[in-house]
This record gives structure tokens, C-alpha cells and sequence, in this order.
């Protein structure tokens, strides 16, 4: 499988960058909006968080209570590890199961996007790493703006991830979505260069 991984911070622009690719014929595996279906539609997922978490994590409509999981699991490495245990060996299958479909397939390679590949090492398994970056403040302001977050809450997610100077020297292209380059010229360029 020609699986392309790509990642940032929260607030960084990856999705705005996946979009990009998704218009370029790249077919765009969503891994954090995939791993909330499957949350919310698998029964033996949804058995083992409450298990483990118990019955608030779901509501009376038995969908992911995702306010009250986040508030256990972003201040608890423990409690987001054990959440990552149950949930990304099924986004793993369901990645599998995507991309044998006739559109993964006919294309020249496909994106995952994923805002921890690097924290779970998922990036063992994907050919290259495309990297958003964006200065903090300009992160921070997206996200007030997009999620209604307080700037601690942000700055607590932040806190949560690796920083971009880690992640930088072990990605093969960066994107700087900082609002002075062209995020559409920087997409068709690596585009480019991972068809050839």
C-alpha cells in the first residue's frame, strides 16, 4: 500500500492541507473522524469504553460523549493510552478495509491523516510524512475560533502532543501554513515530487 501519512498540531492546518490533495484525485483517510464513527457504531468498542471508563462516556442516544471522554484523557497519559488501545487497533482495520476500494486503488497513493502518528508510531507503516506547521499563536487562534476551546485547554492539547522541532527532522516534507506561502503551491509541489 502507497500510504502517505499526514500530520500537525492541533490548529496547524492539516486538514485544510488534506483537502488540497483531496482535489488533486489523492484519495484522504481521516483517521480522527473515522476513529469517532467507529466509537459510535461499533458494539464491542463501545462495551469496552465503558468498561473501562464507565456508562457517561456514552448518552442516553448511546453517542460518544466526546466533552466528558476528552476531560478524562487529556490530563491522564494513562487513561488516553488505554483509550488509544481499543481504538486505534480498529481504525487500523478500517484503514485496511478503505483502502482496497476501487477508488483507493486506482490512485497513484493515498493520504492518512492522523494528528498523533508520530505519538502512537503509526508512521512505521507509511512510505512518507507530509508535516503541517504553523506558529503558535496562529494555532491557538484557530482553535478558539473553530472549537470555542479557552487558550488552556488549548495550550493543555498542545502540551499533550510532540512539538514540531521533534517531529520536523523525522518527517519527509513540510508544509508551512503560516499565511505568508501559498499552502496550494507547497501541496502541488510535493505532490509532484511523490508521483515521480
Amino acid at each position: 500500500m502507497n500510504i502517505i501519512g499526514l500530520t500537525g498540531g492541533i490548529g496547524s492546518g492539516k486538514s485544510t492541507v488534506a483537502t488540497i490533495f483531496n482535489t488533486l484525485g489523492i484519495p484522504v483517510y481521516n483517521s480522527d473522524l473515522r476513529a469517532k464513527h467507529l466509537m459510535n457504531t461499533k458494539d464491542d468498542i463501545r462495551k469496552k469504553i465503558i468498561h473501562h471508563f464507565g456508562h457517561e462516556a456514552y448518552d442516553e442516544n448511546k453517542e460518544l460523549n466526546a466533552p466528558w471522554i476528552a476531560s478524562k484523557v487529556f490530563n491522564d497519559r494513562d487513561q488516553l493510552f488505554h483509550l488509544n488501545s481499543i481504538v486505534h487497533p480498529a481504525v487500523y482495520e478500517d484503514l485496511l478495509e478503505w483502502s482496497v476500494q476501487p477508488d483507493q486503488l486506482a490512485a497513484p497513493y493515498f493520504i492518512q491523516e492522523s494528528a498523533i502518528l508520530f505519538e502512537e508510531e503509526l508512521s512505521e507503516r507509511l512510505k512518507a510524512i507530509i508535516l503541517v506547521v504553523a506558529p503558535e499563536e496562529i494555532r491557538i487562534a484557530r482553535v478558539i475560533e473553530r472549537d470555542h476551546l479557552s487558550r488552556d485547554q488549548i495550550m493543555e492539547r498542545i502540551k499533550n502532543q510532540w512539538s514540531d522541532e521533534k517531529k520536523i527532522p523525522l518527517s519527509d516534507y513540510v508544509i508551512y501554513n503560516d499565511g505568508e506561502r501559498s499552502l496550494i503551491e507547497q501541496v502541488t509541489d510535493i505532490d509532484r515530487m511523490i508521483r515521480s
